[in-house]
């Protein structure tokens, strides 16, 4: 049986380009979010205002979901492009 994409010659894979900018672009959000991340928790360990502590505790959670997808979304793409 041919290859899904022999037999339907409209689901070929992205051109590299396409796939070279998606990673480069997971990539430079995922820096991003790292210093973010390193960010808050400096600022989470140089406060004692109980206020600051929560929104601290807050942003550090949503960042480490974000790096988390980040991270799954980079792992499946790297699955994509090499096979």
């Amino acid at each position: 049986m041919a290859e899904p994409e022999k037999a339907i010659p409209f689901l070929k894979r992205r051109s590299s380009a396409a796939e070279n900018e998606e990673r480069n672009i997971l990539f430079q959000e995922l820096a991003k979010t790292r210093i973010a991340l390193r960010q808050a928790y400096i600022g989470f360990n140089n406060t004692d205002d109980p206020d600051l502590i929560e929104s601290y505790v807050f942003e550090i959670n949503a960042l480490q979901s974000r790096y988390s997808y980040l991270l799954r979304r980079a792992k499946e793409s790297d699955i994509n492009w090499n096979g």
